[in-house]
């Protein structure tokens, strides 16, 4: 009675029917408790090398950047795992009566120019009461050209 029971906990949960590629997808997509590589791995997959996002949900140099970048800024949020970086609305002292909000996404776990987005949201004090305004879009494109010039000095000084 109790072999049957044993043999059951074989460790294999896998269906022997589904193709190699598909159990290899669901392993990187469900994460495993200890990685191929003998790496603690608690979600994610396998572990991953810094280039691919170490132990981030995204790519660790665009999150570095990014946090580097908006600094200045008020944090609200940051989930490294979602790779959703919120701040709190900022005032710049030389303009007041104008303020900024950034939201960024950062898309990929690797280093490419579209992986990272960033949106800006700007408000005017007009009589007592903050309203919005359009955000011209070359903000929103320097911003994200400055993340990604900071994830590649990042990057470079890594590999050295």
């Amino acid at each position: 009675m109790i072999v049957p029971l044993l043999s059951a906990c074989s460790g294999k949960l896998e269906d022997p029917g589904t193709p190699e590629s598909e159990k290899q997808k669901r392993r990187e997509r469900n994460g495993a408790l200890t990685g191929d590589e003998g790496g603690f791995v608690l979600a994610g997959g396998a572990a991953k090398s810094a280039t691919e996002g170490g132990a981030l949900g995204v790519n660790s140099y665009l999150w570095r950047a990014t946090l580097d970048t908006l600094a200045f800024m008020p944090l609200a949020s940051a989930d490294p795992f979602g790779g959703v970086i919120i701040t709190d609305w900022y005032e710049d002292p030389k303009t007041p009566g104008e303020r900024f909000k950034v939201n960024a996404l950062i898309l990929d776990k690797s280093l490419r120019t579209d992986g990272v987005k960033v949106t800006v949201f700007k408000q005017k004090l007009t009589g007592g009461v903050w309203r919005d305004k359009p955000v011209d879009a070359a903000l929103q494109n320097s911003l994200e050209d400055t993340i990604l010039t900071r994830a590649r000095q990042l990057r470079v000084t890594q590999i050295k």
